[in-house]
């Protein structure tokens, strides 16, 4: 195969395709080059001058290699990986390092399965984690367990360890938790973690972190070796708050993630290519973002032969009208056209998804079950803006509360975890959804016990997203696959998000409040700094419940 590629680079034979008369981005130089790109097999040849047949004409475009997403779960998007990469790959991205730790604390072994076979059916590389964290926590109840045990069993079909969770597990050094090490490639989450305790996370052998949430944060962790995801999700939007950590030395240890990003936004915003343009927009050489969203991501989870435009790299492209990403006109796989014009050009099977649909178990909720005595004075959660971390605050009942239970949903085994959060906003209704991270149990959020019924209620066995007022269901989805997915096509997906979302304003949500994935948040109980689950409202900061 290596001959054919140097008969192909010095024109003995004909290569499958010669993108001509483009601008190379030259990610090893940081420079832009005229050059033509020829390619054998799925497989760049040359970048030089060259002719033949089969020759696509990109004069004035720029040729770049596909944008990687560092770290994403694919099921907060909502949809499938079929319809993910439908959404994604129009916009660039070619690869992603996922972790499906979402669907496996719902589905345990059979998620993994069923995320295991989508993946092999799609156009787009899904470098698959193995999630270490589930449960997140000892400190509630999910769906599945993967211990030590289990997850070195299931290692060898996996592309790396997902991001390690049990950040007190690694520092106290808990055998169990170090078990689950047992892979090369490991992903971190250790938000707010320095000093010492930094060190001995650093020293397992865990090297990246998306959780970063200012610049000294982030500098201290590349000091000691760690690499900086830069996340731009849904909720969590961290680009402009890290980006002057972006310097001249710090650059090679940055990439791009988008962790949790609804494909509504993919569709009409991107993913890795709206990461790059905010980048710029706040002060980031074009040429330098499109380093971090490539070949950086490549060397920090050691994919070789990707990541460049240049010989022996595998040919999966992106053609774009300029640096700044205002529109991409072409996005080739493997050497093969799979999107132009923002559509995609291909379909993919259907994977049998009957392991792990009807996910949702809970009997019939009234508004009795939601009743509770308070104190004159209690802690509470407030909510930040544009954020998934927390503040506890001490509130008295006549503040301006919103009232909120997250109910075990794997199991039936009728325990829940009743808390109050402040600056949600919430008048005259109620809002449920089955997705709750990690463990994603039941969450409702109401001003009145009967509306947070009724959106419970709702929700019936496939679970999804309820919204309620005055007794009324007014919008609502149903996410048949582990009550994450859709098992409808993006598109439709995006209109019925659209519907719960106007639906939520109506009900005086908050400005930069987003009503599902701020609540969504609201149960994980690994982010600084209190959470409520199905057990109690819960102290991340000193890791034990709140009374």
């Amino acid at each position: 195969m290596k001959k054919t590629y140097i008969d192909t680079a010095m024109e003995r034979i004909a290569p499958d395709l010669i993108l001509k008369g483009g601008n190379v981005v030259d990610v090893f130089s940081g420079r832009v080059i005229k050059a033509d790109v020829i390619i054998k097999d799925g497989i760049i040849c040359g970048v030089g001058s060259y002719s033949g047949e089969n020759e696509q004409d990109v004069s004035g475009k720029y040729i770049m290699p596909g944008f990687i997403d560092s770290h994403v779960h694919i099921e907060s998007s909502m949809t499938q990986p079929s319809e993910y990469a439908k959404a994604v790959m129009p916009h660039g991205i070619t690869t992603v390092i996922a972790d499906p730790h979402e669907i496996t604390n719902v589905c345990g072994e059979d998620g993994l399965e069923f995320m295991l076979k989508s993946a092999k059916n799609i156009p787009l590389d899904v470098n698959l984690m193995l999630p270490s964290c589930v449960p997140a926590t000892p400190f509630e109840h999910t769906g599945a367990n993967l211990d030590a045990k289990t997850t070195q069993k299931l290692a060898p079909k996996f592309f790396g360890i997902g991001e390690m969770m049990n950040y007190p597990g690694i520092v106290s050094g808990d055998d169990e938790t170090l078990g689950k090490l047992c892979l090369d490639i490991i992903d971190g989450h250790a938000p707010l973690l320095s000093g010492h305790e930094l060190d001995a996370y650093a020293s397992a052998g865990i090297k990246t972190d998306h959780e970063c949430s200012v610049v000294e944060e982030m500098t201290e962790k590349i000091s000691k070796g760690m690499y900086i995801l830069l996340r731009e999700g849904t909720l969590s939007l961290d680009v402009a708050k890290l980006i002057k950590g972006v310097t001249p030395y710090t650059l090679r240890r940055c990439a791009f993630c988008t962790d949790d990003r609804f494909v509504g936004e993919i569709i009409r915003d991107g993913s890795i290519d709206h990461c790059i343009r905010k980048a710029v927009s706040l002060g980031l050489n074009n040429i330098d973002a499109i380093i971090m969203a490539t070949l950086n991501a490549c060397e920090i989870y050691g994919m070789k032969n990707k990541g460049a435009i240049a010989p022996s790299y595998i040919a999966d492209i992106v053609v774009a009208d300029d640096l700044n990403l205002s529109s991409i006109s072409q996005v080739y796989k493997n050497g093969k056209l799979v999107c132009e014009n923002g559509k995609a050009l291909f379909e993919c099977e259907t994977v049998d998804n009957s392991k792990v649909t009807n996910t949702v178990h809970l009997p019939k909720i009234s508004a009795d079950f939601f009743k509770t005595d308070v104190k004159d004075k209690f802690d509470a959660i407030e909510l930040i803006p544009e954020s998934i971390i927390t503040k506890k605050v001490t509130v008295s009942y006549s503040d301006s509360l919103s009232k909120v239970c997250v109910i075990e949903r794997h199991h039936n085994l009728g325990t829940k975890g009743i808390g109050f959060v402040t600056n949600y906003g919430i008048t005259n209704g109620a809002i449920a959804t089955s997705i709750g991270h990690d463990s994603h149990n039941v969450i409702v959020i109401g001003d009145n016990d009967s509306d947070m019924a009724l959106a419970v209620n709702t929700l019936g066995t496939s679970g999804g997203i309820a919204v309620c007022s005055e007794g009324k269901v007014i919008a609502s989805m149903t996410l048949d696959i582990a009550g994450l997915m859709s098992v409808k096509s993006a598109d439709e997906v995006t209109r019925e998000h659209d519907n719960l979302y106007s639906a939520a304003k109506v009900l005086n949500i908050t400005d930069k409040i987003d009503p599902f994935l701020s609540l969504a948040f609201l149960p994980l109980p690994v982010i600084p700094e209190v959470r409520i689950t199905d057990s109690g409202l819960f102290d991340v900061i000193n890791f034990k419940f709140v009374e």
